[in-house]
């Protein structure tokens, strides 16, 4: 993909995963899939502390979206937090049967911001 339209892309995804940050995750947490983004049994303290991190991630996404390259070091932060937030989940999914469902609940969420987020953003900036 051309640098460009790499740029244009990453644009996107930021907004996109922002929106979903701040709105999605508290939506999948409490009423959509509860199973699937929370764990079991429910830890009301947890997951406001939880959405509270992601909401305000989702603010600051937001904002990088209009120029990426000024936030870098935020984007990398996301990218790499997100795989140490989905690795140890994992991890703990797989030792714990009653955790199954976040293996295709947040914990594949997490890896793909990840994975979008790394692919987009320019090699050439040094803070990977």
């Amino acid at each position: 993909m051309q640098d460009e339209k790499k740029l244009k892309s990453l644009r996107v995804a930021l907004y996109v995963f922002g929106v979903i940050f701040i709105v999605g995750v508290p939506a999948m947490m409490m009423v959509i899939w509860p199973s699937g983004w929370s764990w079991s049994p429910s830890q009301p303290e947890y997951e406001q502390m939880i959405m509270g991190i992601y909401i305000t991630l989702g603010v600051f996404l937001i904002r990088a979206a209009k120029n990426p390259m000024a936030h870098a070091s935020l984007i990398w932060f996301t990218v790499w937090s997100s795989i140490v937030h989905a690795g140890i989940m994992l991890a703990q999914a797989i030792v714990d049967e009653t955790e199954h469902a976040n293996m295709l609940g947040d914990i594949p969420a997490l890896f793909l911001v990840a994975f979008v987020l790394w692919y987009l953003m320019p090699k050439n900036d040094g803070a990977h």
